[in-house]
C-alpha cells in the first residue's frame, strides 16, 4: 500500500505542476512582453529628454540674443526716463531686465540714471524687449535661468 500512496502522491504532484506551468505560461509571455515595452518606453524617453534639453539649449540662445540688427539700431532713439517706466511697467528687477538685455544690474541702474549711455549693441537688445509683454518677460527671464 506504501508503493500505491508514493506513486498517486508523486503522479498528483506531476500533473500539479503540469497545470501550474500551463497555467502560468500565459503570464510569463506576458510578463516578458511588458518589460519589452518598458524597456522601449525608456529609450523612448531618454530621447525625448535629450532632444528637449538641446531645444532648451537653442531657445535659450535665441532669446539671448537682440532681434534688432545694429543697422537699424542706429535709428532707435534711448531715453532713460522711457528705460525706467518700461523696467517698472515690467514689474522686473535691474538684475532682471539686465539678464534680459545682456548687461548687468549696475549698468542698467547707470542707464536709468542717465550716468551712461548703452552702446549699440545694448540698444539693439533693449529695442528688442521693447515690445515684450509681462508673460512674454517672464518665459524668456525662466529660458535664461535654465528652469
Amino acid at each position: 500500500m506504501s508503493s500505491f500512496a508514493a506513486t498517486l502522491k508523486s503522479e498528483i504532484a506531476r500533473i500539479s505542476r503540469k497545470e501550474g506551468r500551463s497555467q502560468t505560461g500565459h503570464l510569463q509571455r506576458a510578463s516578458a512582453q511588458y518589460r519589452r515595452d518598458i524597456a522601449a518606453l525608456k529609450r523612448q524617453v531618454a530621447r525625448l529628454v535629450k532632444q528637449v534639453a538641446f531645444l532648451e539649449g537653442q531657445e535659450r540662445e535665441r532669446v539671448a540674443k537682440p532681434e534688432l540688427s545694429g543697422a537699424k539700431a542706429d535709428k532707435v532713439r534711448f531715453s532713460p526716463i522711457w528705460l525706467k517706466k518700461h523696467r517698472e511697467k515690467l514689474n522686473l528687477s535691474a538684475g532682471d531686465y539686465g539678464k534680459l538685455v545682456g548687461a548687468s544690474a549696475q549698468s542698467v541702474y547707470f542707464w536709468e540714471s542717465g550716468k551712461t549711455q548703452p552702446r549699440k549693441a545694448q540698444i539693439a537688445a533693449l529695442a528688442a524687449v521693447r515690445g515684450l509683454g509681462k508673460r512674454e518677460v517672464q518665459q524668456r527671464l525662466r529660458v535664461l535661468e535654465g528652469q
